[in-house]
């Protein structure tokens, strides 16, 4: 068993939910998952894939959308 809370959000900040699992790896998988979810996650791997494109074809697949030089997708910055 383990649990989230939405501590820091404006609407329900004491609202907390909970995840049963059978088993430890069921409960891993989870948290796992969860991981994968979160907005780091996505964004390193918007950096990532986009370094590889760049690599691959010379040119940044962001610019076309106005956002190339933006500073939260540059590799070794933070949000």
């Amino acid at each position: 068993t383990f649990s989230l809370s939405r501590a820091g959000f404006i609407e329900e900040p004491e609202r907390k939910y909970c995840f049963e699992c059978d088993s430890e790896e069921q409960c891993q998988e989870w948290i796992e998952a969860l991981k994968r979810a979160s907005y780091e996650f996505m964004r390193r791997s918007l950096i990532f894939y986009r370094n590889e494109i760049q690599k691959m074809t010379g040119k940044d697949p962001l610019e076309q959308y106005g956002i190339s030089e933006e500073a939260r997708f540059q590799l070794g910055t933070h949000k």
